[in-house]
């Protein structure tokens, strides 16, 4: 069966990239979220295999949507995306329970490596 994926990314133009990355290779898509609480509701709801989030996001953070999310499920698994230079993000991301993280812009075979890495 695909594994589904949720997408979670403020900027609409990222979430049709990743979906296209995922899709061309044969992943479904659980849904996506454009903040960090549409994004813990959407986990709730689609018990996704996999969450793609960004940390930058509106209402609610990636990283606090990232503690919610494993405060409900600590078998999440969820791999951050961000842009350069935010090293202290990323080392709070892992800690809080991220898998892996992805650095924007991202190259298809990056995501697909860290997507395999964790779900297969």
């Amino acid at each position: 069966m695909a594994k589904n994926i949720l997408i979670c990314d403020d900027a609409a133009f990222m979430r049709m990239m990743i979906k296209d990355i995922l899709t061309k290779n044969g992943y479904g898509v659980a849904g996506e979220a454009e903040n960090g609480l549409k994004a813990v509701e959407k986990y709730n709801e689609t018990k996704p295999d996999l969450v793609m989030m960004d940390i930058t996001m509106p209402e609610m953070d990636g990283i606090q949507a990232l503690k919610k999310i494993k405060e409900a499920d600590a078998n999440a698994t969820v791999i951050m995306c961000s842009a350069m230079g935010q090293q202290a993000m990323v080392i709070e991301a892992i800690q809080s329970g991220a898998k892996d993280f992805i650095v924007k812009p991202f190259q298809p075979d990056r995501v697909l490596e860290a997507i395999k890495k964790w779900v297969g």
